[in-house]
């Protein structure tokens, strides 16, 4: 009977062993295989433009690009001259709203009528405005 239990231990130790191993093996595997996805689909990302779609059964599929597959940004001078081009529509609304808003609290105050929405309406825009990081 002791021959039976030392067998079932040296048994069950050899089935440890191969148990780690195929673990490790089937981890490494696995990294291989989505490495190699992730540069598939960032090739594709580069070439066509659209992430590549992951099929139906896998819910999610998230990288992180590397370094050499990002694309240059504008140098600062570049950008600022952007931002220079073109205003921000919202931005510039935004002033124009301010602009005809103290105009009517001139008008109103000039005609002694009530001032008090025009005010806040002015505090408001003019909140808007620092939000969005703009002088006023």
């Amino acid at each position: 009977m002791a021959d039976v239990i030392s067998d079932y231990q040296k048994w069950k130790q050899q089935g440890e062993t191969l148990r780690t191993q195929a673990k490790q093996a089937m981890e490494a595997r696995f990294r291989e295989l989505l490495t190699e996805a992730a540069s598939v689909a960032e090739e594709y990302r580069a070439d066509f433009g659209a992430p590549l779609k992951p099929p139906p059964p896998v819910t999610a599929f998230r990288y992180k690009t590397g370094a050499k597959a990002k694309p240059r940004k504008a140098s600062a001078p570049q950008q600022a001259a952007k931002a220079e081009a073109k205003p921000n529509p919202k931005i510039t609304g935004l002033q124009k709203q301010l602009a005809t808003t103290r105009k009517k609290l001139e008008d109103a105050k000039a005609a002694a009528a009530p001032t008090r929405k025009l005010e806040d309406r002015i505090y408001e825009i003019e909140d808007e405005l620092r939000l969005a990081g703009q002088p006023v």
